[in-house]
């Protein structure tokens, strides 16, 4: 370890310890790298989400009233028993405000989530492993587990497509596990904590819901934070994994709006301003995509929707969101990563044909993501 190495270690542990952690220098720090090791990851990202404010004398307040809301929360959408609220109602209700109908409803995107969670970050084994704390109530039988809710109502093949939105035009998954996540017999294992954090956000975002994909921007952030070595955070990364998300998602929820895609902010249009960056920096290669008829839909779509989860294995990931999250917009930063990704490979691109194109960007290379980062810097610069 340098001794730059180890100055700048020491100037980013003062800058998360000072009395008031300044969030426009913590982003210059956090752009070039967090330093692994002691939390300073799950804090960092903590504040680059806006769930902690810069004021260190405000975080226990914050938390406490943040925890004991996610808990609430539970309490009343996700770990109240079911037969509790349908005792007097019927199957066949057809009203909408039926409890029968609403849990029929709900299952529809349960069964999605279940499917996806039981797959999360394949390259490495920790989703499928036991949390060390797990929910009291799930565990000691007071709660019913999601995953038993789904496989006593789950039907043959289904699909579901949610209503406005239009992930499934392509496949999102690029990573898949050989085989999905079992439950553990004793315990709580991660995959199954995150399922929760879904399906509540699910419940209180009924307009959006959830869709394919989201288990794969929630999985980085809850690794963080599950894996903190100091054990309060990791205690309660459930609750604080929450509200990061859901901030995270406020920020770019109309990648995953259907209604949106032709709007600036929506997916294609993203994908043109993409397009029209690819143009600027290396007009040769944007003319030989066209020429092959090479749509971004094709590739882009993921890198830009999945904010690159898909693309490197988790670590890479990891090192790549500590300088998007850094980005206000949550899309300019985005834009250049994968703009340098296309500028990088350009000789494969302009020497290969269509086919072998198609399977370089839909299986990118390059494995250096440093070099991929310091070149996007360099093209905002």
């Amino acid at each position: 370890m340098s001794d730059a190495y180890k100055q700048r270690v020491q100037e980013f542990d003062d800058l998360l310890n000072s009395t008031c952690v300044d969030r426009e220098k913590l982003k210059k720090f956090a752009f070039e790298g967090i330093p692994e090791g002691a939390g300073r990851r799950s804090l960092s990202w903590r504040i680059l989400l806006n769930y902690l404010p810069e004021e260190r004398s405000t975080w226990n307040g914050v938390l406490t009233q943040q925890r004991k809301l996610y808990q609430q929360f539970l309490d009343e959408m996700i770990l109240v028993s079911h037969s509790e609220k349908i005792v007097e109602d019927h199957p066949l209700n057809p009203n909408p405000e039926s409890h029968w109908q609403s849990f029929f409803k709900d299952n529809e995107v349960l069964l999605q989530i279940d499917k996806d969670v039981r797959r999360l970050c394949p390259d490495i084994s920790f989703f499928s492993q036991g949390s060390t704390h797990p929910n009291v109530s799930v565990v000691k039988g007071r709660a019913e587990r999601l995953h038993q809710r789904v496989q006593q109502t789950r039907l043959n093949a289904q699909t579901i497509e949610r209503k406005g939105l239009g992930m499934s035009k392509l496949s999102l998954s690029k990573k898949l596990a050989p085989e999905s996540y079992a439950p553990l017999e004793d315990g709580e294992a991660h995959w199954e904590i995150v399922e929760r954090i879904l399906f509540l956000y699910a419940k209180l975002n009924p307009g959006q819901s959830y869709v394919q994909g989201m288990n794969e921007i929630i999985g980085p952030i809850y690794y963080v934070f599950a894996s903190d070595s100091n054990v309060e955070w990791r205690e309660y990364a459930e609750a604080d994994c929450f509200f990061c998300f859901t901030n995270l998602m406020s920020d770019i929820r109309d990648f995953f709006i259907k209604t949106l895609d032709e709007a600036e902010t929506g997916i294609n249009g993203l994908m043109i301003r993409f397009m029209n960056q690819v143009k600027i920096q290396d007009p040769k290669v944007h003319q030989r995509l066209t020429d092959q008829d090479i749509k971004p839909q094709f590739f882009a779509f993921r890198w830009l929707t999945l904010m690159l989860s898909q693309e490197f294995d988790l670590p890479d990931v990891l090192r790549i969101w500590d300088s998007l999250l850094c980005d206000e917009t949550r899309r300019d930063f985005l834009l250049a990563v994968c703009t340098a990704m296309v500028v990088l490979v350009r000789d494969d691109l302009l020497h290969n044909d269509f086919p072998e194109n198609m399977k370089l960007l839909q299986n990118y290379p390059f494995t250096d993501v440093q070099i991929i980062l310091s070149k996007a810097a360099s093209l905002m610069a």
